[in-house]
């Protein structure tokens, strides 16, 4: 019986255990704590429910640090010590893409709720479902909003991970194809505070605009010494990791202006794909005492703890591979759209990658402002 029940997640099992790879603490810290948060609500809302075969749903939740190797060791641990039969994370695509050879090792799916590398879902591993948009695709949709901006000539200002790196390279490949100059591409890592010597730097250029890809804690610093240097040049963010409204509450006057491709519009909830669900969302998210600001982040986690246990549901039983099999099928309307997985990758290989809506948003006056409304 003992033997039965350490089993988490299978026959006998008292509950369902589903692991979490998040950013507790590091440069990412922020961002994943409010990813975590939103995976609760999902979860609390399921074993209000009932839980899953009369189960309740428990996250094994930890810490990956921001720190690939961390990542990859956590991944194994909630694997071979937690016994959890499916993963969410791990936010920065850096600790995504650092999960990805454990998953394949002990075939276990993870469900990718923010990373957008596009090699995530190129590189040819079945265990992984994303249902946030690679960068290619971002920039495929930017595609379409570009020519409303009268960009002539853009800059580059990204973080030196996978994730910055690999935005610079997509969006730059979108922006050449429509005409449009790129000109330098500065990186910066992920711990620094001072990019006054990249941003003198993009100052100095006859660009008009400048693309920025970090997390919004990096971000809030860029556009503070931005102002500070007197740049007056466009600022378009990617990623949907900006929280704009943390911008304004960090950065005041300096953000204003900035734009930011986000991927949920929580300012205007009748006009997201399931006004009910998000009005659910935002009503449980505010019910616990959180900030509205973390709504643009944490709703990742919901969602994506959503797809899992809709997953499991479907599956029939807490085992890894029927998981796999189930989230194939995963067909529902998330808070920023239609969750469905598209195959990607190499034959014999592909990953899942669902296709979100994509917004863009201006900041303006200290409010967000949604330029289609």
């Amino acid at each position: 019986m003992a033997a039965a029940l350490s089993l988490t997640g299978h026959a006998g099992a008292q509950t369902i255990k589903i692991g979490v790879n998040e950013p507790l603490t590091g440069p990412f810290a922020a961002s994943g704590t409010y990813v975590v948060n939103g995976a609760k609500i999902a979860a609390d809302e399921a074993n209000a429910k009932g839980g899953v075969f009369g189960q309740k749903i428990e996250l094994v939740i930890e810490d990956n640090k921001s720190n690939p190797t961390e990542a990859a060791a956590v991944a194994e641990k909630l694997i071979t010590r937690d016994k959890v039969p499916v993963i969410m994370g791990a936010w920065g695509s850096s600790l995504t893409l650092a999960v990805m050879p454990k998953l394949l090792e002990y075939k276990v799916p993870m469900v990718v709720e923010t990373s957008s590398s596009s090699k995530i879902t190129t590189s040819g591993n079945p265990y992984i479902f994303r249902i946030s948009p690679p960068s290619s695709v971002e920039a495929h949709e930017f595609k379409t909003i570009a020519p409303t901006l009268g960009i002539k000539k853009a800059d580059f200002l990204v973080i030196n991970n996978d994730w910055g790196r690999g935005s610079a390279e997509d969006f730059g490949k979108v922006l050449k194809d429509m005409g449009v100059q790129v000109g330098l591409v500065e990186i910066m890592d992920q711990a620094s505070q001072d990019m006054s010597a990249q941003l003198s730097k993009i100052k100095a250029t006859d660009s008009d605009t400048i693309m920025v890809t970090t997390a919004v804690e990096q971000l809030t610093l860029v556009l503070k010494q931005a102002a500070a240097l007197g740049i007056t040049k466009k600022i378009v963010t990617t990623g949907g990791s900006q929280n704009p409204d943390q911008l304004i509450d960090q950065a005041g006057a300096a953000a204003n202006g900035s734009m930011h491709l986000t991927t949920f519009a929580p300012w205007y909830p009748e006009k997201t794909p399931d006004p009910a669900a998000t009005k659910y969302f935002l009503g449980e998210w505010k019910g616990r005492g959180f900030a509205f600001a973390g709504a643009t982040e944490s709703f990742r986690g919901y969602d994506g703890m959503r797809t899992v246990i809709n997953a499991i549901q479907r599956a029939g039983k807490a085992e890894p591979e029927a998981i796999t099999e189930a989230l194939w099928k995963t067909d529902f309307m998330g808070l920023n759209g239609r969750i469905k997985f598209e195959k990607q990758g190499p034959s014999g290989k592909e990953s899942g990658q669902s296709m979100p809506n994509l917004y863009l948003i201006k900041i303006e006056k200290d409010k967000v402002v949604l330029p289609s409304s």
